[in-house]
């Protein structure tokens, strides 16, 4: 995940949930966010926070691999605009009876957690008009599916010489169970295009969930059911 706006100096080792608990993911990286938010799952759930059933990883990017922002913590901004190529965040569906879900993103400055409608409000920003290469595509991935088949070898973060643009973490590249080494690529590649093409209920058994438009994003999740849980094998 690379930005124009890049600060190589902030530092997120530690967060805060709203209710005070504290957690520590290892070894954050803010160019490695899909890596923090799988570990972040993880810890959501082993932690008692979260069941896994109720998480989702969500992917933003577009065609164009120029997606705003706003309030996060690697801009210089007052207002925390910043322009990446691709971002990562995860969403907890909460259980009936709990009325919010709620947005777990490592690199906002807003609440950790913030409910998903004060997300989409200040930092997606719906209703402000931009022009189409920065209109914003939401891959919405099942937590259980992802776990089982993301893998990354970190091979966007070389460059044409094999050289690292940024140190990688120190654990171990994931690496999915079926032994795939590398498919970040086919989770960050999206269109406005595509769009729609899935039932909202399919979230629970793609592999590479569903693309959802920037003006959907709550209306997806009070519609898909509770209920309907696939596991992978």
């Amino acid at each position: 995940m690379m930005s124009s706006i890049w600060n190589p100096s902030s530092d997120i080792s530690q967060f805060q949930h709203t209710s005070s608990y504290w957690y520590c993911v290892p070894t954050i990286n803010h160019l490695f966010c899909e890596e923090n938010v799988y570990l972040l799952c993880k810890k959501l759930c082993t932690d008692g926070v979260a069941d896994i059933s109720d998480l989702f990883v969500v992917f933003i990017s577009n065609e164009h691999k120029h997606i705003p922002l706003w309030h996060q913590k690697a801009s210089h901004r007052a207002d925390g605009i910043i322009l990446w190529d691709y971002h990562v965040i995860c969403i907890q569906q909460r259980k009936e009876g709990k009325p919010v879900d709620l947005v777990w993103d490592l690199d906002s400055t807003l609440p950790f957690p913030s409910t998903l409608t004060s997300y989409v409000s200040d930092s997606i920003r719906p209703s402000i008009e931009l022009f189409s290469e920065f209109q914003r595509v939401f891959r919405v991935v099942h937590a259980p599916l992802f776990l089982s088949y993301f893998a990354s070898d970190r091979r966007h973060m070389k460059d044409a010489e094999g050289n690292w643009m940024s140190p990688p973490p120190e654990y171990n590249a994931i690496v999915a169970e079926d032994g795939t080494v590398h498919n970040l690529n086919q989770y960050i590649e999206m269109s406005t295009k595509d769009v729609g093409k899935d039932s909202m209920n399919a979230v629970f058994t793609k592999q590479l969930g569903v693309l959802v438009g920037e003006d959907q994003l709550e209306h997806f999740f009070s519609c898909i059911s509770r209920s309907y849980r696939v596991y992978p094998l």
